[in-house]
C-alpha cells in the first residue's frame, strides 16, 4: 500500500488533511492531522514550545529511525504527537474523530437554536476563530474559514488578542475583545462575517484596561465593563457609546479584593478581579467575576449584586460559586453567562490544562442553579455533575478541490525545511530524520526522511 495524504491550510492556519491510512488506522483521519497544524507554524517554533511544551518527544523518533519506511517513520511520529498532546481522541464509531477544545477566556453566543462559542487561542493568525454547535457537547466550525476577527484586518492591536464577548445591536453584531492590554469593538453586518472598525482604535487608551463585557438595559442604556490596571486588575464600568465604540463619562471602580478566596495566595501576585459577565434578573444586576491570578490553582468565580448598572455592588456569600473544590479541576474561571434553548442557565469557562501547568487552558461548561426563595439576592450554585467537556468534531467531509500527493521523490525543487517543532533549519543542516519540506511549487507539502 503506497501512503497518500491531501492537504490544504484554511485561514486559521490550521491543516485540513486527509489520508487513505485511515481505513487501516481510523485514528488517522483529517482532524488528527489538523491537529499536527501547531507543530507546522512556520512562523515561530516557541508558539509551539509554550503551548504543547513537548516538542522533543517528536523528534526523538527522528534521530532512530534510518532504517524504516517512510510510512513507519509518519505513524511513530504520529503516534509520539499522541503522546506528546494531552487531550487527543481517536475517531468515534461513525467514523468522526473528537478532540477536547482549548479556548481559554471563553463565551458562548446563542442564536438561532445554535451555540456559537469563541475564546482567546495562543497561535497564529492572531485574532478569533468562532465554533458552532447545536449540542454544547459537539463543535465543529461555523464556516469553512473560521477566523471572525484578524489582526491587520481593519481591527485594532497587534498582539494579546483575549476575551472575546459578541453582542447583537439591531441588526449588526459587536465583538468586544482585548488587544495590545486595551479593549477594542468591531463589528460585523453577519454573526459569522469579519468583523472590522471604521476607526482603528481602542475603546480607552487613557489607560491600560481589558476584559469587556457590553450591556444593554431596558431603557436603552449601553454599559461597558472592563478590567483596568490601578494597583492591581480591578472591575470597572461606564456608560457605552454604541455609535463610536468610546466611553461616556469617566468609569467607575465596582469593587475591590475584599474575600479571602479572592486572594488566596497560592499564587503570589497584585490584586486581580477580572472577567466580568452581568445579566438583569428580575430587576436586579449579577455581576460574575474571576479572582486570584490564572495561573493559581486557586483561580475562581463569584457574584456580587446591584440595584443599578452602575452600582453600588454586594458580594453574595455563596460565592466562590466555581472553584478548584466544586468543580474538581484547578484554575477554573473566567467565562461567561448564557442561556442554553431550554432556559438552563449556564456557564461556560477555562480550567488548568493539568496539574502541572496552566495552558494550554482547556474548556467547560456547567449548569447554573439559581434559588430564588428567598428572594433577591438570588443564591446561585455551580452544578459539578452537569460538567460539559466540549469537543471538536471533525467528520471529514470537506475535500473538494484537494489533491492528492503522494510521500515519494519529487521533480519539484524544495525551498524550505522545518522540524516538527516548526523550526526552520537551514538546508546545509539537514540530515536523515522527519521534516516539514516546502516546495518551489508553493503547495506541496511532505514529511521526508
Amino acid at each position: 500500500m503506497s501512503f497518500k495524504y491531501s492537504i490544504r491550510f484554511n485561514h486559521a492556519n490550521e491543516l485540513i488533511a486527509k489520508t487513505n491510512l485511515t481505513r487501516y488506522y481510523p485514528f488517522l483521519n483529517s482532524s488528527f492531522l489538523a491537529m499536527v497544524s501547531p507543530f507546522l507554524n512556520f512562523a515561530s517554533c516557541h508558539t509551539v514550545d509554550a503551548q504543547y511544551n513537548k516538542p522533543r518527544l517528536l523528534s526523538r523518533y527522528k534521530n532512530n529511525t534510518n532504517n524504516m519506511d517512510t510510512r513507519q517513520l509518519l505513524l511513530q511520529a504520529m503516534l509520539a504527537y499522541m503522546i506528546a498532546v494531552p487531550g487527543f481522541a481517536a475517531a468515534d464509531d461513525s467514523g468522526s474523530s473528537r478532540t477536547e477544545i482549548f479556548l481559554a477566556d471563553p463565551t458562548v453566543y446563542v442564536e438561532g437554536g445554535k451555540y456559537y462559542m469563541a475564546g482567546t487561542r495562543s497561535y497564529e493568525p492572531k485574532g478569533f476563530t468562532l465554533l458552532e454547535s447545536s449540542d454544547l457537547r459537539n463543535w465543529k466550525y461555523a464556516m469553512p474559514d473560521s477566523m471572525i476577527l484578524l489582526k491587520g484586518k481593519k481591527t485594532y492591536g497587534t498582539e494579546g488578542f483575549w476575551a472575546p464577548q459578541i453582542f447583537k445591536d439591531g441588526d449588526s453584531y459587536l465583538l468586544a475583545y482585548t488587544a495590545n492590554e486595551q479593549t477594542a469593538v468591531a463589528k460585523a453586518a453577519k454573526l459569522t462575517d469579519l468583523y472590522k472598525q471604521r476607526s482603528i482604535r481602542p475603546v480607552d487608551n487613557s489607560a491600560k484596561n481589558i476584559d469587556p463585557f457590553i450591556f444593554k438595559d431596558d431603557d436603552g442604556k449601553y454599559y461597558f465593563y472592563h478590567v483596568r490596571f490601578v494597583d492591581g486588575n480591578i472591575l470597572h464600568v461606564a456608560e457605552f457609546n454604541p455609535t463610536t465604540f468610546l466611553l461616556k463619562g469617566e468609569p467607575v471602580a465596582c469593587f475591590r479584593n475584599t474575600e479571602k478566596w479572592e486572594d488566596t495566595g497560592a499564587y503570589p501576585s497584585a490584586p486581580i478581579m477580572e472577567g466580568p459577565t452581568v445579566i438583569k434578573f428580575d430587576g436586579t444586576y449579577y455581576m460574575f467575576y474571576s479572582a486570584n491570578h490564572y495561573l493559581s490553582p486557586d483561580y475562581a468565580v463569584g457574584y456580587a449584586t446591584a440595584s443599578t448598572p452602575m452600582g453600588p455592588w454586594t458580594k453574595h456569600p455563596a460565592s466562590p460559586i466555581l472553584h478548584r473544590n466544586i468543580v474538581g479541576e484547578r484554575g477554573s474561571g473566567h467565562g461567561d453567562v448564557f442561556f442554553d434553548n431550554e432556559g438552563n442557565i449556564r456557564y461556560v469557562y477555562h480550567v488548568h490544562h493539568d496539574d502541572t501547568r496552566a495552558n494550554p487552558r482547556r474548556t467547560r461548561i456547567i449548569t447554573l442553579n439559581v434559588d430564588k426563595s428567598k428572594g433577591h439576592p438570588y443564591t446561585i450554585t455551580a452544578d459539578p455533575a452537569s460538567i460539559i467537556v466540549p469537543e471538536f468534531v471533525d467528520d471529514d467531509e470537506e475535500d473538494a478541490g484537494i489533491s492528492e500527493v503522494g510521500i515519494s521523490a519529487s521533480d519539484i525543487k524544495p525551498v524550505a525545511y522545518y522540524s516538527l517543532s516548526g523550526c526552520r533549519i537551514e538546508p546545509s543542516k539537514v540530515e536523515r530524520g522527519l521534516y516539514i519540506v516546502r516546495y518551489s511549487d508553493g503547495n506541496t507539502h511532505k514529511i521526508i526522511r
